[in-house]
C-alpha cells in the first residue's frame, strides 16, 4: 500500500472516532438536561400532591374563606394540565409552564396568609406540617430549577462551540430554554384579605 493511502485511512478513521466521540458527548449532556429537567417536574409534582391535603386542613378551620380555596385547586388544576416535553422545551413553552406554576405559588401564599385569622389553625399539627413540607417543596423547586438552568447553560455551550456546532445542527440538537424570574418577581406579593 502506498504511504497516502495509508494517512487517508489513518485520517478517515481518526475523524470517525472523534465524530463519534463529540456525538456522544452530545448525547451524554442532552441527556443531563433531560433528567434535570424531570427533576423539576418531580418538585412541582411534589407539590401538587401535597395541595389537596393542606387544602383539606384549612377547610375545617377556614370554611367561609372558599374564595381562596377554591383559587388553590383551580390554579393547582391548571398547572398539572400543562405538560412540557424536555425534547421540545422551547421558550414560549416554558413560560406558559412558568405561568401556570406561578398562579399555584401565589394561591399558595394566599393560602397560607389565612392562617393569621385563625389561631387554631395556627396550632394546629396537621396544617403546621404541611406548611412546612410546602415551604421544603419551594426549596427544592427553587434547587431543581437552578440545576436545569446550570445543565442547559453547559449543554448550550457545548452545542455552541465549534466543532460540536456541526453536529448539533446535523443530528438535531437545539438549544434549550432557561427558567427566568416571572415578571414582578423583584417585589414582595401583596396578600390581604
Amino acid at each position: 500500500m502506498k504511504k497516502s493511502t495509508i494517512i487517508i485511512i489513518i485520517v478517515a478513521v481518526i475523524l470517525v472516532i472523534w465524530g463519534v466521540s463529540s456525538y456522544n458527548g452530545l448525547v451524554n449532556i442532552e441527556e443531563g438536561v433531560n433528567g434535570q429537567w424531570a427533576n423539576v417536574e418531580t418538585q412541582y409534582q411534589r407539590r401538587a400532591d401535597l395541595i389537596p391535603n393542606l387544602v383539606s386542613t384549612v377547610k375545617g378551620y377556614a370554611a367561609h374563606e372558599s374564595e381562596t380555596l377554591e383559587a388553590v385547586v383551580e390554579a393547582r388544576s391548571k398547572a398539572t394540565q400543562i405538560t412540557v416535553d424536555a425534547n421540545d422545551l422551547t421558550p414560549e413553552k416554558l413560560a406558559e409552564y412558568q405561568k401556570a406554576q406561578g398562579a399555584v405559588s401565589s394561591a399558595l401564599g394566599k393560602l397560607l396568609a389565612i392562617q393569621e385569622n385563625y389561631p387554631d389553625l395556627k396550632a394546629n399539627q396537621n396544617f403546621l406540617e404541611l406548611q412546612a413540607q410546602l415551604e421544603g417543596t419551594e426549596n427544592r423547586i427553587n434547587v431543581a430549577r437552578v440545576n436545569f438552568n446550570d445543565a442547559a447553560k453547559e449543554y448550550n455551550i457545548k452545542i455552541r462551540r465549534f466543532p460540536n456546532s456541526l453536529f448539533a445542527g446535523m443530528f438535531g440538537f437545539d438549544k434549550r430554554a432557561y427558567f427566568e424570574a416571572a415578571e414582578g418577581a423583584s417585589s414582595a406579593p401583596q396578600v390581604q384579605f
